[in-house]
């Protein structure tokens, strides 16, 4: 499964990627009660400073880049499916809440650990806005320039699950 979106980086003031983003800042709990998953990408990173407009700001099939620990706190599927209604292509980062990381990989939404991404950030190497391919089974983003960033490749059972579409259709496959 390749991705082809444009980068997009989660950044602070600074430049730097921003960690610990958690659960809240993707999807605040006021918004909760909205069960339509359509409905629910207006609201994603309204409670992260200088976000707000993110449902404005993001093309489908851009490709968030994040900071360590992403998706940190509650278990809340919104945080995951905000992100599915508006077509976001993946999500990168060096490291993921535990419980977010489950979601994500049982809803089929492609998210990949890459350790050290942020040296590549700092260094221009990758920049906001740049268009690149995401080899997703195979953990690699490939530039337009032809250079390759080596990302953690996905487990085959999240490349299972995500194949199925879900962990629910994976097992509905399984027990077939």
């Amino acid at each position: 499964m390749k991705i082809k979106g444009r980068v997009f980086l989660l950044t602070d003031k600074n430049g730097d990627l921003i960690k610990d983003i958690d659960t809240d800042q993707i999807y605040h709990n006021a918004y909760l009660h909205i069960t339509d998953i359509n409905e629910m990408g207006k609201y994603a990173l309204g409670n992260l400073e200088g976000y707000e407009n993110f449902p404005e700001l993001v093309k489908e099939n851009d490709i968030l880049i994040a900071g360590h620990n992403f998706g940190a706190g509650s278990s809340r599927q919104q945080a995951v499916d905000c992100f599915r209604a508006l077509k976001v292509g993946a999500i990168l980062a060096p490291s993921f809440g535990a419980i977010y990381r489950r979601n994500a990989i049982n809803s089929a939404f492609p998210i990949i650990e890459c350790p050290g991404i942020e040296e590549y950030i700092e260094k221009g190497l990758l920049q906001h806005g740049e268009q690149i391919e995401l080899d997703f089974e195979d953990g690699v983003i490939l530039k337009e320039d032809g250079t390759t960033i080596s990302c953690k490749k996905p487990s085959p059972v999240q490349i299972d699950i995500f194949n199925a579409g879900g962990l629910f259709e994976y097992g509905k496959k399984a027990s077939a």
